[in-house]
């Protein structure tokens, strides 16, 4: 009975850590059938989709904390498990993972390419039990970031399966993947990929000045000089390092920080291999999506105003930009071109004005996108809401937006007529679709 008592007690104060999802959704070829990630009860829900709405048919266990999972046939689903370091392949007939491959540290993420889109890429950390060879975790220069490919027919022999490829890129923490329509090309994109700056500790730059910020500064403080804090550096072009004020200490930073965000990769080759890079997409990459149309890849994130002071002489520097939320659209071999998702914010007041909360988009994480690549769906975590954006708007910066039933309308976007899509595109959503809790 006291077991039983501490164990209730124990589910009573439960709290639950689970990992963030990265493609918790997929839809059959046919689509007939929606499958879901259950984070933390490690299983795939099976839901069939029926004019009244989803009807769930079932479940089966996979690895622990599956975030990813993407159909390869209508009768085969395969489901990326961040915490078991491996690839569950089920087979929807029996209802059981057939097969098991094991892969680097902490996948996320999972796409088909290649020719016959046979070819499984997925992203891992350049660690782990399960990968080849020294990951040498302390020496510099050392690409952080894998995409493993398997080849779907031949998953090879050995317990854990036999990759085609494992692709090493430079970059750390790998997330998202994307394809092109005809599956020749893959992207691969870094999740924490900074924006070239770095922290000189205490100490390693002369003061900068009185306490002059301050609207009471403390008694005979006059003549008190700034207290030492550590302070951001950007680099430059050709290996500089500058503060916020753009004097020079390139002496005092003994490394180079490359900013490779999204990796091409040719799905066809053999073995896959990278063949170009875009940088400076963006602080915080999360999720990617092609467009089928026009081929442009549109890449969520966020992007840091590391170089701002939070102290500031006279007036404050720094009012709650902290960041921002993006889409950056990868054009051609390397063209990126970002675009804010919140333009209507003006950070001059010190409180924002009504309702510029409720017309914002906050962490852009998931992305989809219709068929014609007319508008572009993206699920804005931090504010619980789906934003809906015209893809034509948002490439030449007129950005129509969505929220509800509510349009924004920024740099004389034409006004959609009721229930109507925001841009000539036939395109619209299903009848009944509901975002934010309100009809379009």
């Amino acid at each position: 009975m006291l077991l039983a008592a501490a164990f209730a007690s124990a589910q009573d104060s439960y709290t639950l850590f689970e990992s963030g999802p990265v493609r918790p959704l997929a839809l059959s070829p046919d689509g007939s059938t929606l499958f879901a990630c259950n984070i933390p009860d490690a299983r795939l829900e099976i839901f069939e989709i029926t004019p009244g709405g989803l009807v769930h048919t079932g479940a089966v266990p996979v690895g622990l904390e599956p975030v990813a999972v993407a159909a390869r046939a209508n009768g085969e689903v395969w489901v990326v498990n961040h915490l078991s370091d491996s690839v569950s392949i089920v087979d929807l007939a029996s209802r059981q993972v057939t097969r098991t491959l094991l892969v680097g540290d902490e996948p996320r993420d999972i796409v088909f390419a290649g020719t016959a889109h046979d070819r499984a890429f997925v992203t891992a950390a350049h660690r782990g039990q399960n990968r080849p060879g020294d990951p040498q975790l302390l020496a510099g220069g050392v690409a952080r970031s894998d995409v493993w490919v398997f080849d779907a027919n031949d998953l090879g022999g050995a317990l854990g399966g036999t990759p085609l490829a494992l692709l090493e890129l430079f970059g750390d923490t790998p997330r998202a993947l994307a394809a092109s329509p005809n599956g020749a090309t893959v992207y691969a994109a870094v999740f924490h990929s900074g924006n070239q700056t770095a922290a000189l500790p205490a100490g390693q730059i002369p003061q900068i000045g009185p306490f002059q910020s301050l609207a009471v500064p403390p008694p005979g403080s006059g003549s008190l000089p700034t207290p030492m804090v550590s302070t951001l550096m950007k680099q430059q072009a050709g290996n500089t390092w500058n503060d916020a004020n753009g004097t020079s200490f390139t002496n005092k930073v003994p490394f180079s920080l490359p900013d490779h965000d999204v990796f091409v990769l040719d799905a066809n080759a053999t073995p896959p291999a990278q063949t170009a890079v875009f940088d400076h997409v963006g602080t915080i990459l999360y999720n990617m999506v092609v467009n089928p149309v026009t081929g442009d890849v549109y890449v969520s994130n966020t992007d840091a105003n590391n170089m701002d002071r939070f102290e500031g002489f006279g007036t404050p520097n720094l009012r709650g930009e902290l960041h921002k939320a993006r889409i950056s659209i990868l054009t051609g071999g390397s063209t990126v071109t970002a675009r804010h998702l919140n333009r209507h914010i003006d950070y001059a007041p010190a409180v924002a004005p009504a309702g510029t909360n409720e017309a914002s988009l906050g962490l852009p994480t998931d992305m989809a996108i219709t068929r014609d690549g007319g508008i572009l769906y993206v699920a804005a975590y931090g504010s619980q809401a789906i934003g809906i954006v015209d893809t034509e708007a948002l490439s030449d910066q007129r950005q129509c937006l969505i929220l509800g039933d509510e349009v924004r309308l920024d740099h004389a976007c034409p006004r959609p007529k009721a229930g109507s899509p925001p841009s000539s595109h036939a395109a619209s959503p299903p009848t009944g679709n509901v975002f934010d809790n309100r009809k379009w």
